[in-house]
């Protein structure tokens, strides 16, 4: 995603985390650079795969093509782990790693005074206790993705995020109730509450320790927002506290759960902290608390010694399971990772597995949105580049409607007529303005 403010142009890469720090990089950039001579291309790395490192350097190679006088700019996670891929390419001018980004500005503006001899800025991310405050808009968005903690202790044996984000730590409690009411008076309707892992958000206030539930009590308490969205939980981050804050329908109903497989056995050799009946509780009390919620879950298949009939047993319990729709990652083996030195399942064997659960995934995704036939749905317009659709409904659907008379950002009411399946399998609503 490419977004331009002034004369220098943000290529933003994976998770909201990053479109957080993107809007952040933009903000500092904008108050704090003062010298600058010619084009800048500030890339905002992802590292979760190797082909999301080689997907930066692809476009490196590509700006500086037509662009030869362009300053090219590389930082997060893929400069924080990768740091050797950008280091010797010709076309990276700057490397800052995550461990530096928060001095974008200043190394900037020593760059361009001729007062900076080396090219990579990196130091040990586990050194690094800030987390940035202060993002949380990008150019563009009509939802703000807001950061309450970054970092991972968790060290899952197929992920290199730890080593790109550092030890778990959050923000606290009262500047994240300050930062939405300050986003309010930006007339921003949803914040979408994200993080590395924010089911490991914690703050202390007056001695007491509070946790995610905490923070979302108090955010639906103190602000007057109107709507809240949460990312990525694991199953065992679903207490019956955080279900019962879902009967404030400011708190959208939409989950997206990070489970990764169905099968006990895998789930240890991933090192993920819960069991396959775990995977199947969480999904049975979101549906007993929060009705026809929109529940999407990250799925690897083929993760290394991932037997057929440990594969088979994924499949038939999400089968088995009330859910909306699944992201399929086939297992893509990652340097500096522990399962990289397990046994690998062949290439050709995931490919099979992710196609069957995507497959699975498509016909449950059209059957929940048939369902939706003639409700009416409270739409958040967005400014879509794509034009694929023009809003996106609290329980997480994207909507397509006549909106010639709608501008972007408002909520309007849409009642739901049917359905569409795009060419790349995308599932979105067709309905008309209900007034």
């Amino acid at each position: 995603m490419n977004t331009q403010s002034g004369d220098f142009i943000m290529h933003t890469f994976g998770c909201k985390v990053n479109t957080y720090d993107t809007g952040l990089i933009q903000k500092n950039l904008s108050q704090n650079l003062t010298s600058r001579k010619t084009q800048i291309h500030v890339l905002n790395t992802c590292a979760v795969t190797a082909e999301a490192t080689q997907q930066a350097v692809r476009m490196i190679r590509k700006i500086k093509a037509e662009y030869p006088l362009a300053t090219i700019v590389v930082t997060g996670c893929a400069a924080q782990v990768d740091t050797d891929a950008f280091k010797n390419l010709p076309g990276a001018d700057l490397v800052v790693a995550n461990s530096h980004k928060g001095l974008l500005p200043q190394i900037m503006d020593q760059y361009f005074k001729g007062e900076v001899k080396e090219k990579v800025f990196k130091s040990n991310i586990f050194h690094k206790d800030d987390l940035e405050a202060g993002g949380g808009t990008e150019t563009l968005h009509t939802r703000s993705f807001l950061k309450i903690q970054d970092g991972c202790n968790s060290f899952c044996t197929f992920c290199i995020i730890p080593y790109a984000r550092g030890k778990s730590r959050s923000i606290p409690m009262d500047l994240i109730v300050q930062k939405i009411r300050e986003l309010e008076t930006q007339q921003i309707k949803e914040v979408v509450l994200t993080g590395v892992h924010i089911g490991d958000y914690e703050d202390l206030v007056f001695g007491n320790k509070k946790n995610l539930e905490d923070l979302v009590e108090n955010v639906l308490k103190k602000t007057k927002i109107q709507r809240i969205r949460l990312s990525s939980l694991e199953p065992i981050e679903l207490s019956d506290r955080l279900l019962q804050l879902y009967q404030d329908p400011r708190l959208c109903a939409h989950f997206h759960m990070s489970i990764q497989s169905a099968d006990t056995e895998v789930l240890h050799q991933m090192k993920r902290k819960y069991t396959s009946l775990e995977v199947q509780n969480s999904l049975e009390q979101i549906q007993k608390h929060v009705p026809n919620a929109f529940v999407g879950m990250d799925v690897i298949a083929g993760f290394p010694t991932e037997s057929d009939e440990q594969f088979e047993n994924t499949y038939r319990v999400l089968s088995d399971s009330p859910w909306t729709r699944l992201h399929v990652f086939p297992y893509s083996e990652r340097s500096g990772t522990r399962a990289v030195q397990m046994k690998q399942i062949p290439f050709h064997i995931r490919k099979q597995r992710g196609a069957r659960l995507r497959e699975l995934s498509l016909h449950r995704h059209q059957s929940e949105a048939l369902k939706q036939r003639g409700q009416i749905k409270s739409i958040l317009t967005l400014n879509s580049e794509s034009k694929r659709y023009d809003g996106l409904s609290a329980d997480y659907w994207s909507v397509k409607f006549n909106s010639l008379s709608v501008e972007k950002n408002e909520i309007r009411q849409v009642l739901i007529r049917d359905v569409q399946v795009l060419n790349n399998s995308d599932v979105i609503l067709l309905g008309d303005l209900h007034v």
